[in-house]
């Protein structure tokens, strides 16, 4: 897949650092939202391995507040601008807001990645225009309510008919199929067993022909099920990214960089013993 003038092959997994540079994500907030310090975890980042880094300026946790747009072009863009002209990698902007996007492609971002499946008021337009590839989220509700009692008759099947719908929607307004990523949204509007459910049958979301993103990188899904605080959570995160690159996931999107790529390269080892 072609993101500005950097080719990735997906047929391997790629691992993409998660770069939050806000004051209240669930796992990292506050820690990077200052452009040294930003700066200082994307260099570490791509150095560990990571050739995608996704910066965000909302957090999308449950109950998070609004962010407006000032404030959110504020954190992202100085960030975007410096990693342009300082890191080889692959720049994500992970909004849903068309100004965000248009302003973060403008200043070197070559990925859209968005929660809300580009259905915010302006994001497809915005999408269309910017012309870089996008990664489409399936999400029940809005961050703020999602995790109020979510519902599902067939939890993969559902999530699988939202995302064709949207990428159907994308390829229907210029959005070529080559630059269209799915992600199942594990985490949003989903309890336990959804997203277990839906982890498990990953393959149906490959099934639907396009590269797959897969973001549980210490997730409420590992913490409710160990019984493990936020910190504690790297050993399920691994577990999953192990399981996730060995069903053959596209790009695996994480906090633990260094420790994600020695994942990926063992499964990648074996699997050249499995043809």
């Amino acid at each position: 897949m072609i993101f500005g003038n950097t080719t990735l092959n997906l047929d391997v997994p790629r691992v993409m650092g998660i770069l939050n540079v806000t004051p209240d994500s669930f796992s990292d907030g506050g820690k990077h939202n200052s452009l040294d310090n930003a700066m200082r975890q994307a260099d570490a980042m791509v150095k560990a391995g990571a050739t995608i880094i996704d910066v965000g300026g909302e957090s999308t946790r449950p109950g998070a507040p609004e962010v407006t747009l000032d404030e959110e072009l504020e954190r992202v863009i100085p960030v975007i601008e410096k990693m342009a002209s300082e890191l080889e990698t692959v720049i994500s902007i992970d909004t849903s807001k068309s100004g965000v996007m248009r302003a973060a492609v403008e200043a070197g971002a070559s990925l859209i990645n968005d929660v809300q499946a580009l259905q915010a008021p302006g994001a497809l337009d915005a999408a269309v225009a910017c012309g870089v590839p996008v990664c489409l989220m399936h999400m029940q509700g809005l961050p703020r309510t999602m995790q109020h009692n979510p519902q599902y008759s067939d939890v993969a099947q559902e999530v699988c008919d939202f995302l064709m719908s949207r990428a159907n929607a994308c390829i229907d307004a210029g959005i070529r199929k080559e630059q269209i990523i799915l992600d199942p949204g594990f985490g949003f509007g989903k309890t336990l067993d959804h997203n277990f459910a839906l982890f498990a049958q990953l393959n149906k979301v490959q099934s639907l022909g396009f590269p797959v993103l897969v973001g549980v990188s210490r997730k409420s899904m590992i913490g409710n099920l160990l019984d493990r605080s936020t910190d504690e959570r790297l050993a399920g995160s691994l577990a999953l990214a192990a399981l996730a690159s060995y069903q053959n996931a596209n790009i695996l999107r994480v906090h633990d960089v260094t420790e994600t790529v020695d994942v990926v390269k063992i499964i990648n080892k074996v699997q050249q013993f499995l043809q």
